[in-house]
């Protein structure tokens, strides 16, 4: 069973019914959850198989890059333990629907220390995240 908690949504004025609000949110919840609790099985099933996960960064030399990671990296992450280290208490879960039309959408979501930005995809009836462009929040 999934429990949602500390849940925001912004709806953008469309055709998209709340059921179609709710099962992106819960795609959100289970990458979030799959995360903070090491559940690589949940975490999983929130993403496209092709996913890419990316954050620019500095290199070393001074350079503006970006770092890319895949769906089966950021599995393996949370195999090891992902942010099972994160106290319960810091477990922040906040999801901010951007805007949706028809079968994409866009979301936002805020976790302790980083802000992810999903592009979602419904395929054969079930979203999944297909791109996330995400960078550490400064006040953590």
């Amino acid at each position: 069973m999934r429990t949602i908690m500390a849940l925001a949504f912004v709806f953008a004025m469309n055709s998209a019914t709340a059921d179609v609000y709710d099962s992106i949110a819960l795609t959100a919840f289970d990458y979030m959850e799959g995360w903070y609790s090491g559940d690589a099985a949940q975490m999983e099933r929130a993403l496209h198989p092709d996913l890419v996960k990316r954050r620019p960064h500095t290199d070393a030399d001074g350079r503006k890059r970006l770092h890319n990671m895949g769906a089966l990296r950021l599995v393996q992450l949370v195999r090891s333990g992902g942010g099972t280290g994160t106290p319960e208490a810091n477990r922040m879960k906040e999801v901010v629907i951007l805007d949706v039309h028809g079968d994409v959408a866009s979301v936002k979501v805020i976790m302790h220390g980083w802000i992810d930005y999903l592009h979602m995809a419904r395929l054969d009836g079930q979203w999944l995240i297909v791109n996330v462009l995400w960078d550490l929040r400064e006040a953590d």
